[in-house]
């Protein structure tokens, strides 16, 4: 069972343009729109490939009330505390001329104290009786103190459940103290936390992290695949000659499909695969997460691994 702790939700539209030229009107030719932010993603994904998960989140007003019943309709289990501020919206803009992507996001509004310890309780609630793994992904809200991640750690740990972050920053440093079971960034998010050049080695950046958690570490190296440790051996996944244009949620889905593997006691090195055909599948189509499972079923048997040192 997955259970998952969303911080930062909001509703995620993508317009697909044949060019997108600033300063001009446009009529998008496919518009998709899901409960998004990076948690949400990830349990949509999750659910896509089989998985039994329910969701925690903070939503606010219609656009709240929208989430909600999208998730649950996508088979979602989800348990939502009310905030009195609406939550936000995130809009990517896709040119099939240039396949690049314009981005505009809202920042994620504050949460009040009291809103957030709602959360963890509820949270805590649904972990009573279920067993498994506790995931939160993206950054806390703003106003939280630094340990606000690491909180949720600490809650796993209390109900007796693998947890997994895939956080950045201040937030996630106190996390790490915590010991997760599985901690998943990227390159970017791996050397900033180390305080050293992004460009080294990522597999000593895995076993640098795994040194201080005593868990699983999987790094994402964008289009050059990701590098697992489990301690004991260090695998790198890779993917070749398939690339898609739609690219947000990539990683959420990298997340679900790694996460759907070591719940049903997958070795981290099949869970790469999964991992690997989910992100990837998520980049071929629209709407982060709106992926087919047999499409990524298809994307697992082209996955590569090999050991990385």
């Amino acid at each position: 069972m997955l259970t998952v702790l969303g911080p930062s939700p909001s509703i995620d539209i993508t317009y697909q343009v044949d060019d997108y030229r600033l300063g001009e009107i446009h009529r998008p030719t496919t518009v998709a729109r899901c409960a998004g932010g990076k948690a949400l993603n990830m349990a949509r994904a999750a659910r896509r490939m089989g998985a039994d998960v329910a969701l925690t989140t903070v939503v606010g007003g219609a656009s709240g009330d929208w989430i909600v019943t999208e998730l649950e309709a996508e088979g979602v289990r989800t348990a939502a505390v009310s905030s009195p501020q609406e939550t936000r919206t995130c809009v990517s803009v896709s040119s099939t001329a240039t396949g690049s992507l314009t981005e505009i996001y809202e920042h994620a509004p504050t949460t009040d104290p009291e809103i957030w310890q709602r959360l963890v309780a509820r949270t805590g609630e649904l972990l009573a009786d279920r067993p498994g793994w506790l995931s939160t992904s993206g950054s806390m809200p703003r106003n939280l103190p630094d340990d606000a991640l690491a909180e949720v750690v600490r809650l796993g740990h209390r109900h007796g459940v693998r947890v997994a972050v895939d956080s950045s920053g201040r937030t996630l440093t106190a996390a790490l103290a915590e010991k997760p079971a599985l901690v998943k960034v990227n390159r970017a998010e791996a050397s900033a936390e180390l305080g050293i050049d992004p460009s080294g080695d990522l597999g000593a950046m895995a076993r640098s992290l795994a040194a201080v958690t005593d868990g699983l570490v999987v790094l994402t190296d964008g289009a050059d695949g990701a590098v697992g440790f489990d301690g004991h051996d260090l695998v790198r996944a890779e993917l070749a000659q398939v690339r898609g244009t739609f690219p947000v949620g990539s990683g959420d889905s990298f997340l679900g499909g790694l996460l759907t593997g070591l719940d049903r006691g997958d070795s981290l090195a099949d869970g790469l695969r999964w991992a690997m055909a989910c992100g990837t599948a998520n980049a071929l189509v629209p709407g982060a997460g709106r992926f087919e499972a047999r499409v990524a079923e298809k994307l697992a048997a082209r996955v590569s691994l090999r050991p990385a040192g």
